[in-house]
């Protein structure tokens, strides 16, 4: 699998919390850590959010500002926001998957088990889930399996992701198939089942995998690279990237919760 490149503003002040921060990723891969900027610079083939919780069990708070070279980014989430999460994507140039992309994500909120996860044709949230068209499919070929040719799969078809016995996924895989720049715009949407790559014996199988309800969906947008993000504190209302996640996404009293 391809490593990406991570970088995370954590709120240090001075060596000894460095230290501290470079322990905590001890095997993570190649940590580089810049002091005065509070930059933590991250190359690993872990999900982007396991760096983020070893880096705070150090007791420093973490906020992920770039991801990748050519990135984006996609919140998920449902009408009742029980399901939720991010996903982020990151272009790969190594020889194995020159046109290939890192998928990246956690989802809170879902059934243990399987559950597939898709690109769909359209941005359109209007109606929820329910407007973002099919599955991703330029070639106009079958539904299969991500690890199909690309003419027996749709382009967006990313296969199955794995919640654990609380309801959390983690994932982190590379897909031959898709790149940055043709998904942006479009959208992620999890399903209810698992999907069985098309080898099931109805038609729908050969349309979605059998994968059943679309649970929750996000649109694809494009996202900040590695030293592209330097926000510290939101020059609307002085509130922290640190302390930002636990705040309203917006509104006037933002700095007062």
């Amino acid at each position: 699998m391809s490593a990406s490149t991570v970088e995370f503003a954590v709120q240090m002040s001075g060596a000894g919390c460095a230290e501290k921060v470079k322990q905590s990723l001890a095997n993570a891969g190649t940590v580089n850590i810049d002091i005065p900027t509070g930059r933590v610079v991250v190359n690993s083939n872990l999900p982007w959010i396991e760096i983020q919780e070893k880096i705070e069990k150090s007791g420093r708070r973490a906020v992920l500002s770039g991801f990748g070279e050519k990135s984006a980014v996609a919140i998920v989430s449902d009408t009742v926001d029980k399901v939720k999460g991010v996903v982020r994507f990151s272009s790969v140039t190594g020889d194995q998957y020159v046109n290939g992309c890192v998928v990246d994500g956690v989802l809170d909120g879902l059934t243990p088990g399987f559950h597939g996860i898709h690109i769909h044709e359209c941005g359109d949230i209007s109606n929820g889930c329910k407007s973002l068209g099919n599955h991703y499919n330029p070639r106009n070929t079958r539904h299969g399996s991500p690890h199909n040719d690309i003419d027996a799969r749709h382009a967006g078809d990313l296969g199955n992701i794995e919640a654990d016995e609380i309801g959390r996924a983690k994932f982190r895989f590379t897909d031959k198939v898709i790149t940055v720049g043709d998904i942006i715009g479009r959208s992620i949407v999890v399903t209810e089942h698992a999907d069985d790559f098309g080898l099931g014996n109805d038609e729908n199988s050969l349309i979605d995998g059998n994968s059943g309800k679309r649970l929750a969906c996000g649109i694809i947008a494009r996202s900040a690279g590695i030293f592209q993000n330097f926000k510290k504190i939101c020059a609307c209302d002085g509130v922290t990237i640190w302390d930002e996640r636990d705040k309203p996404v917006a509104g006037g009293n933002r700095s007062n919760l």
